[in-house]
């Protein structure tokens, strides 16, 4: 039986790595082995950042209610725990986007919050 080589199975693999890295500086974009390495950082970069993205966000969702809350009154910790007592279940992002867009609303769920907490 005829032996089987691996060279077009290689060259895929390594046409698709450096194809992911095309883009890259210098040797990075050029030769197979760098460019792997590269890429290998590159795609457990990108995993992380997807990750601190969402961290980002709720930061980003918590500064707009704690700005929007002590506006009416309020700390942001006095006002979650407020709306949770109330029985008032609505996340971060919907309250954020209250507290930019529709003062009102959001005033109202202060008055809610501050009767609940006091």
């Amino acid at each position: 039986m005829a032996r089987v080589k691996g060279g077009m199975n290689a060259k895929k693999k390594h046409n698709r790595v450096l194809k992911m890295a095309k883009g890259y500086r210098g040797a990075r974009s050029k030769q197979y082995r760098v460019a792997k390495q590269s890429v290998m950082r590159a795609l457990a970069s990108s995993y992380a950042g997807r990750k601190e993205r969402k961290r980002q966000y709720r930061r980003l969702w918590i500064a707009r209610i704690n700005a929007a809350a002590r506006i009416n009154g309020l700390s942001y910790s006095k006002f979650m725990f407020g709306l949770k007592q109330a029985g008032i279940d609505m996340n971060r992002k919907m309250l954020a986007e209250m507290a930019v867009s529709d003062a009102e609303g959001f005033a109202k769920l202060c008055e809610i919050a501050k009767e609940k907490v006091a």
